[in-house]
């Protein structure tokens, strides 16, 4: 009996391309379409692993860690400055699904930094900001604004600590003004303080006191006082 030799069936060539295309492990420069290029490892033909990416229409790159396809991990961005044509770093620290995430610290320019938790772009958590202006905050954060107890202490000198609310000072507090020697304990709605007491603190260390300490005023109870006070404004707080 004759031996009839069955012919080989072959997947079609467009399919063999496809899987010679498919990118897994550590892989030299890919361009994309957009022109953008990436350096680093894959899996199941998407960016996962240690990789850089350059940004070609505004020159950034992203060096640090992958997870199918978006920036995950800990990982540097940075920024090209067009006028001295030097990078800048950006962003270094945590992220996940490609937003900044966990413990990092962001460079606005030279002198203003934000360190401390973000939550998916956004600082949330503990973190410490020096502003351009010299002032430092310290304290909690909720989408990018002060929420929650927090420090804050002036170039001149005076600091603030107490609650604060959407980026300003609410609730209980004490104001330091340390250039006159004064502490103020009271309570603030959307940054204005309401109700407390002004009292001398430090008068003798101070560079600029005031002329006259402030006179002491005696109360049957101060502190029913100052309740009844507080309590007007607690349900705008």
């Amino acid at each position: 009996m004759p031996y009839i030799k069955k012919s080989q069936k072959h997947p079609p060539f467009s399919t063999l391309l496809d899987i010679k295309a498919q990118k897994s492990g550590l892989r030299r420069t890919v361009f994309s379409a957009t022109g953008n290029e990436y350096t680093g490892e894959w899996q199941d033909n998407q960016k996962h692993g240690k990789g850089a990416q350059v940004w070609k229409k505004s020159g950034a790159i992203y060096n640090g860690e992958w997870k199918f396809g978006k920036r995950d991990g800990y990982g540097t961005y940075s920024v090209l400055r067009p006028e001295t044509k030097e990078y800048a770093k950006k962003y270094c620290g945590g992220w996940k699904n490609g937003k900044k995430h966990g413990y990092g610290m962001y460079f606005y320019n030279t002198s203003a930094v934000y360190e401390g938790e973000w939550s998916e772009d956004h600082r949330s958590g503990w973190g410490r900001m020096y502003h351009e202006s010299g002032d430092i905050y310290e304290g909690e954060w909720i989408n990018d604004k002060s929420h929650g107890q927090g420090i804050i202490r002036f170039a001149n000198g005076n600091w603030y600590e107490g609650t604060w609310k959407d980026g300003k000072k609410n609730g209980k507090g004490k104001f330091y003004y340390s250039d006159k020697g004064q502490l103020y304990e009271g309570f603030w709605v959307d940054g204005i303080a309401k109700c407390g007491t002004l009292s001398d603190f430090g008068r003798d260390e101070a560079p600029t006191p005031m002329k006259y300490p402030i006179p002491e005023i005696h109360l049957v109870d101060m502190h029913m006082v100052l309740r009844e006070a507080e309590s007007a404004y607690h349900d705008q707080c």
